[in-house]
């Protein structure tokens, strides 16, 4: 074990060094980020994420922003028995398109083209389960060949490997009808299981490990 822990740091060091060369969307416009996107894939080394990728399939997320420039986001997870909204807050930091939340997780647009898609790069910083993610996000529900690869080329660049890959199938179990732009609204039936506000910038075991990912046992309402 103690000839292992020079291995375990040398491993941090080059966690920590390739979250801080995450780039960010140079210029970040937030009105023109905000609006419905679809999940179409996502790659994460969270334990959680690589036992239950194989049967997830995408949500819409409908991101807007506050006054103040904090990310808010919402999500409908399509579920066996039925569908579960996570609603997420983040903090802006010093540069538009980078978000935090209590330094215990990090969000950074890498890259958008606002029209079509975004590449979302998360950690979460836990002491417990450290995980980082890779999301792509479409305007629509149906992702190139082209967009997927240029995706696929990232991965390796943020320490992740194509193995940890899920590219999502379509749903439409939890999100019926268009929603668009900055003020758009989800429109989720009645078959929801659970609604829950998760904030983290709220240090609350309700929270979901691993980034943007559905609960796996209902919980309450994160307290303010």
């Amino acid at each position: 074990m103690t000839a292992a822990l020079p291995c375990l740091a040398l491993a941090l060091l080059c966690a920590l060094r390739a979250a801080a060369e995450v780039p960010v969307q140079p210029g970040f416009d937030t009105q023109k980020f905000a609006g419905k996107w679809h999940l179409a894939a996502t790659v994460s080394n969270c334990s959680v994420y690589l036992k239950m990728k194989d049967r997830m399939k995408s949500p819409i997320a409908i991101i807007s922003f506050r006054p103040e420039g904090n990310l808010a986001m919402t999500l409908a997870w399509p579920l066996p028995d039925g569908c579960q909204r996570l609603e997420l807050l983040f903090q802006r930091s010093g540069q538009a398109g980078h978000y935090t939340a209590q330094e215990k997780r990090e969000l950074c647009v890498m890259e958008t083209d606002y029209s079509h898609y975004a590449i979302v790069h998360e950690t979460q910083h836990s002491e417990r389960q450290p995980s980082t993610a890779l999301q792509l996000l479409t305007r629509e529900q149906d992702v190139s060949p082209q967009l997927l690869q240029k995706f696929e080329e990232l991965i390796p660049t943020v320490g992740l490997t194509k193995a940890m890959l899920a590219v999502l199938p379509k749903s439409g179990k939890c999100w019926q009808g268009r929603a668009e732009g900055a003020g758009a609204r989800a429109m989720v039936p009645p078959a929801l299981v659970e609604t829950g506000l998760c904030s983290p910038l709220h240090d609350t075991p309700s929270c979901p490990s691993c980034p943007l990912l559905p609960h796996t046992r209902i919980t309450p309402r994160c307290p303010k």
